[in-house]
């Protein structure tokens, strides 16, 4: 069994190495809280609206370099903070070793790198969005309609991500 300083060093170097929750493509968007509106626009987050269903900065993350580059400031947001993807999870729980985790990971990221050859240049930076886009514009193209497919029902298998706008159910608004 796991003890909790192995746990964090292992969910720590997983999420580094992984930062597909931050990058736009698992989610177009991730939620704020009220309180934090103000300074995830002083953070520079493209703060995308005040509806608390709605309430958050859209994918990717303009604060990711490679990691969170906020991640220990006293305005990261708490919802980045909060969410654990169905790998995480996995790995945390001990049901996933970090080395197969790790290799899930760079499977994902090859796997978007075929998909993103497909999809046409876009004004917009959000892998996800451009991927819906293409797979209502592109339904007659059965290759790349399989390979979208086969990246959806992986990252649903793998992180838990249910759908395509994804709304981060999950994890419930305390304010």
């Amino acid at each position: 069994m796991m003890n909790i300083i192995q746990e964090q060093a292992e969910s720590s170097l997983l999420c580094k190495s992984c930062g597909l929750c931050c990058t736009g493509h698992l989610f177009a968007w991730a939620k704020l809280r009220s309180s934090e509106m103000e300074s995830a626009q002083t953070l520079g987050l493209n703060v995308l609206g005040s509806d608390p269903k709605s309430r958050g900065f859209s994918q990717p993350c303009p604060l990711w370099d490679g990691k969170c580059t906020v991640y220990t400031s006293p305005h990261y947001p708490h919802f980045c903070g909060l969410y654990k993807c169905k790998l995480l999870k996995n790995v945390t729980d001990e049901t996933t070793q970090l080395s197969e985790a790790l290799e899930l990971v760079q499977r994902t990221k090859e796997m978007i790198a075929d998909v993103e050859s497909f999809l046409p240049v876009s004004s917009s930076p959000n892998f996800r969005e451009r991927l819906v886009a293409h797979i209502e514009q592109a339904s007659e193209d059965l290759e790349f309609q399989g390979k979208a497919g086969r990246l959806l029902s992986f990252y649903k298998e793998q992180f838990g991500v249910k759908d395509l706008v994804d709304t981060l159910d999950e994890v419930t608004d305390a304010d």
